[in-house]
C-alpha cells in the first residue's frame, strides 16, 4: 500500500477535534482525510511518523460503525471511498480490514439512520440549517452517537448554528435559543425577521468551543479577472420602464421576473459569447459555470473548434469531466457548486454571476485542491456594466447575497422620484 502522509495542519486539527465539533476548512483543504484520521485515532489506530503504510497500526477491532452522510454526488462518484482506502477501510465488507460497518450515503437518506446507536457519524457539508426533516434526523442521530461535522462555511448568522448548539446540549431546543438570544421584528405584521441578537459574547464562546479551524495555507495563486461585455441598453431600459417581458410578450408580474428578464437580456448578448470563445483559445480545458437553462442552450451551441468535447453537470445530466485534450465542462451552479473537484484544468469561467456569495466561493474551489499540479489558477468573471450586474457584483464583493425584491424596490423608488 502506498504511503499517504497527513500534513502538519491536518494533524494539528485532529489533535484539537472532539465529539460534536465542526471541522472548518476552505474548499480543497483536505477536511475529508482529516475527518477519517480523527475517527482512526479515536478508535485506537496509529500512524507512526504520520504516514499510512508500513507504519500503520490498526484500530481496535471491531471499531465503532462509521456512517458518512455527504452529498449525493460525492456518494455516487465514490470520492469518500478514495479517502477511506489508505486507512484500510471500505464500504465493501470483503475489502474492509475490520468487522465494522462503513456506510456512505446522501443527506437525502439521512432519515434511514435515526435508529442507529453507538456509531460514529461524519456529516459532510453543512446541511443542518433551519428546522426541516434533515435537522430533525440530525438531532435524533446525535443523541445516541458520536459525530463531527465538516464545513467550509459553517454559518452566516447565529441562527445557522442553532441545530449544532442543540446537538451539543447547549440549549434544550430552538425555542430556548430564540427566547435567550433573538429579538424579532415583524414585516407587515406577518413575517418575522431577526432584529438583533442578545448575549453575543456567550454565542461567540460556544461557537469557539466547537469550531476547529484548519490552518490551511494554499500553495496556489488565484487570479480573478473581470471581463466586461456589452448588452442591449435600449431593450434593458424598456423592460424596466414598461414592465414588459419581451420573451413572453406579456406584462412582468413581480420582482423575480423583472430580474430574470434583465439578466436574460444581459446574459444572452453575443459579446459575452465572443468573450468566452476568446478565453477558450487560451485555455482549451475549461469549466464554465452558469445559472439558467437558456444559458446552457447558448453554451452548448457555440462552435469551440474541432475535436472539442462538451459535457454537462446539471439537473438533467450528470456527465463526468472529459479527459481528452480539449474540452468544455458546463456546470449549473446549484447542481455543481460543491461535492466534486477537478485537477486537470486551472481555469473556470463564470458565464454569469450567482446571487449567493457562498455558492460563488464553493464553485471557485472546484479546481483549488491540495493535489492540483497547477500553481496559478485562473477565474474569469463575465459581466456587463448593466445596473443589475453591477449590483450583484457589489453584493458579492461585500460577501453578501443579492436580494431581488430589495433591489427592484430601490429601482422603483428611483423611477418615481425622477
Amino acid at each position: 500500500m502506498a504511503g499517504i502522509s497527513l500534513r502538519d495542519y491536518q494533524l494539528n486539527a485532529v489533535n484539537r477535534m472532539k465529539n460534536g465539533c465542526i471541522l472548518c476548512g476552505g474548499v480543497g483543504s483536505g477536511k475529508s482525510r482529516t475527518a477519517i484520521a480523527y475517527y482512526f485515532f479515536h478508535e485506537g489506530g496509529e500512524l507512526l511518523n504520520n504516514v499510512c503504510g508500513d507504519n500503520y497500526i490498526p484500530m481496535d477491532d471491531p471499531p465503532n460503525d462509521l456512517y458518512i452522510i455527504t452529498t449525493a454526488r460525492k456518494r455516487d462518484t465514490k470520492e469518500w471511498e478514495g479517502e477511506l482506502s489508505p486507512f484500510l477501510l471500505s464500504t465493501h465488507p470483503e475489502i474492509n480490514l475490520y468487522s465494522n460497518k462503513v456506510i456512505v450515503d446522501s443527506w437525502n437518506n439521512i432519515g434511514k439512520y435515526v435508529t442507529v446507536k453507538n456509531a460514529f457519524f461524519i456529516f459532510d457539508e453543512q446541511r443542518v440549517v433551519g428546522s426541516g426533516a434533515w435537522v430533525k434526523a440530525f438531532l435524533k442521530i446525535t443523541k445516541s452517537n458520536e459525530w463531527i461535522l465538516l464545513s467550509a462555511t459553517p454559518g452566516d448568522t447565529w441562527e445557522d448554528y442553532i441545530p449544532v448548539f442543540i446537538a451539543n446540549g447547549f440549549y434544550k431546543n430552538r425555542t430556548a435559543f430564540k427566547e435567550e438570544h433573538m429579538v424579532m421584528t415583524w414585516i407587515n405584521g406577518k413575517y418575522p425577521k431577526v432584529n438583533r441578537y442578545l448575549g453575543v459574547g456567550k454565542l461567540i464562546h460556544l461557537r469557539n468551543s466547537i469550531l476547529v479551524e484548519m490552518d490551511f495555507k494554499r500553495e496556489t495563486h488565484s487570479h480573478h479577472d473581470d471581463i466586461y461585455v456589452k448588452y442591449d441598453i435600449a431593450k434593458y431600459k424598456d423592460a424596466g420602464r414598461l414592465r414588459w417581458n419581451p420573451y413572453k410578450n406579456e406584462p412582468i408580474v413581480n420582482a423575480g421576473e423583472l430580474c430574470y428578464v434583465w439578466r436574460k437580456i444581459v446574459n444572452s448578448d453575443e459579446s459575452r459569447q465572443i468573450a468566452l470563445l476568446e478565453i477558450f483559445e487560451k485555455h482549451p480545458k475549461m469549466i464554465v459555470f452558469y445559472n439558467f437553462d437558456y444559458e446552457l442552450d447558448i453554451l452548448k451551441n457555440l462552435y469551440y473548434g474541432d475535436n472539442v468535447e462538451i459535457a454537462e453537470w446539471n439537473g438533467h445530466k450528470h456527465q463526468p469531466v472529459p479527459t481528452c485534450d480539449s474540452w468544455i465542462y458546463l456546470v449549473q451552479y446549484n447542481a455543481g457548486a460543491e461535492g466534486w473537484n477537478c485537477i486537470n484544468t486551472n481555469t473556470i469561467v463564470f458565464y454569469s454571476q450567482n446571487y449567493s456569495y457562498k455558492i460563488m466561493k464553493q464553485s471557485a474551489g472546484r479546481i483549488d485542491r491540495l493535489n492540483t499540479p497547477f500553481k496559478d489558477l485562473y477565474y474569469y468573471h463575465l459581466k456587463s456594466r448593466s445596473a443589475i450586474d453591477l449590483a450583484i457584483s457589489r453584493a458579492l464583493n461585500e460577501k453578501k447575497n443579492f436580494n431581488e425584491t430589495k433591489y427592484v424596490s430601490g429601482y422603483s423608488k428611483k423611477i418615481v422620484n425622477v
